[in-house]
């Protein structure tokens, strides 16, 4: 299925937008299935739940995905609120197993080095409708 996070077609990165209102032209993404694990794969495929990243957001810098659990947790809070938007009569927890923006929050209030460019989460990110 189509991501309903993001375009593939606008060639951003969902995370230079999101961190640094970034919306470049980037030569090389990568598909990022938010939720990941064999099941949770097929569920985010399954439900659109994946974006596109340069190399350095989805493996190799410290705001990577695949690096910062801050970050993953984010962008996993990101598709649960989207999800329960799009699929009001389905369940998150039921299908997904977790509440992503309840342990979002938690392993926000316990980081001592936040990422750059973002704001521990209370009520969301500063600028983000969500």
């Amino acid at each position: 299925m189509k991501s309903i996070l993001h375009n593939k077609n606008d060639r951003t990165c969902f995370l230079c937008m999101l961190l640094y209102d970034d919306d470049s032209y980037k030569q090389v993404l990568e598909e990022h299935h938010v939720f990941f694990g064999r099941a949770l794969r097929k569920l985010s495929e399954k439900f659109g739940l994946k974006v596109y990243l340069c190399i350095p957001h989805h493996r190799l810098s410290k705001e990577a995905v695949h690096q910062n659990a801050q970050v993953s947790g984010m962008v996993q809070a990101y598709a649960q609120r989207t999800f329960e938007k799009k699929f009001p009569e389905k369940n998150f927890r039921e299908i997904f197993g977790k509440n992503y923006i309840m342990d979002e929050i938690e392993e926000n209030q316990e980081e001592s080095e936040p990422v750059a460019g973002f704001t521990p989460i209370s009520d969301g990110v500063e600028g983000m409708d969500w």
